[in-house]
């Protein structure tokens, strides 16, 4: 459904990469936060944290915390199969495989649900797509600037200063954010955001498990996009005796033409998911009040959950 068919009104729109942000909490908050039956809530209440101080420094007017429905969707991994792969727990032939997650990171990720539920935040995720598909298509329909909080560079390329599209990268907790636009990609990288996928899909990314082209480095990548433009005009100078690369580069190229084929497809987020009809609008007062209160109290949710309350109604 398109962004536009969503109840919303027209404002800046903030979207989370949950699983990136409560990966980032359960490791940054310690373990001895637990809930009063010892339950161990360091993700949950840090991601609470995480979202006040978003709101309180960047006062969205929408906001969606988007979500992996499938965190390795079975179109990816055909297309290169190694996608992901050494982070596969349990593979299953229906449904999506199994992630490695920190045994006491799993039970809170239900709660967390829970709670975004009953507070009125928009939680989206796809059957079939990443987070970072979600995140995409939001982006792609947005009507107003739009702020991505992400701890993955991935999403670098959706950076357009033109729409006034952001990421709100942590560099430590949501504290310190690097506030990422084109400017800075450049900087650090030598490419603006509609060329971060090309620079990722050359350079290969083993976090994700993307072999990249062997002996093309980022460096490297950074400046054949810088004299070629993009990947496609890259690939046509291969069959150009006369373009400006060096014999090895053409070799290297050459050889990997079956990965550049697929790789667009995989590096690149989707920008037409079928996104449900969801209000986006932040919530001023809680969904589920009742509900909400049952929660703080089953999970010691306590300070961190009447911040971020007292947060969205200020």
């Amino acid at each position: 459904m398109p962004y536009g068919m969503m109840r919303g009104v027209t404002g800046r729109l903030m979207l989370l990469d949950t699983a990136s942000l409560y990966f980032r909490a359960y490791f940054g908050v310690p373990d001895s936060v637990k809930a009063p039956d010892g339950t161990p809530v360091n993700a949950v209440r840090g991601l609470l944290d995480f979202i006040d101080r978003l709101v309180k420094d960047h006062r969205p007017d929408l906001l969606v915390a988007c979500m992996d429905a499938d965190w390795r969707p079975r179109w990816r991994v055909d297309l290169i199969p190694s996608y992901k792969a050494h982070r596969v727990a349990e593979e299953h032939e229906t449904g999506p495989d199994e992630e490695e997650v920190p045994d006491t990171l799993s039970p809170q990720v239900p709660v967390i649900e829970d709670v975004l539920d009953a507070l009125g935040i928009a939680r989206v995720g796809v059957e079939g797509y990443e987070a970072d598909d979600v995140i995409g298509t939001f982006t792609a329909h947005a009507t107003g600037p739009v702020d991505i909080v992400t701890g993955d560079r991935d999403l670098y390329q959706l950076v357009d200063d033109a729409r006034g599209v952001r990421v709100l990268y942590p560099l430590k907790g949501v504290g310190t954010l690097q506030l990422t636009d084109e400017a800075v990609l450049r900087e650090k990288y030598g490419v603006g955001g509609s060329g971060y996928a090309d620079l990722a899909l050359l350079r290969g990314d083993p976090s994700d498990g993307l072999p990249g082209v062997p002996g093309i480095g980022e460096k490297t990548a950074a400046k054949l996009l810088a004299e070629f433009g993009d990947l496609a005009r890259i690939m046509a100078a291969v069959d150009d005796p006369k373009a400006k690369l060096t014999p090895s580069q053409r070799g290297r190229l050459d050889e990997a033409r079956p990965y550049v084929a697929v790789a667009p497809k995989v590096v690149r987020v989707a920008a037409d998911v079928p996104l449900p009809d969801v209000d986006t609008r932040l919530p001023r007062a809680p969904r589920d009040p009742a509900g909400l209160d049952a929660l703080s109290v089953r999970w010691g949710l306590g300070g961190s959950l009447q911040r971020l309350l007292t947060t969205l109604s200020s």
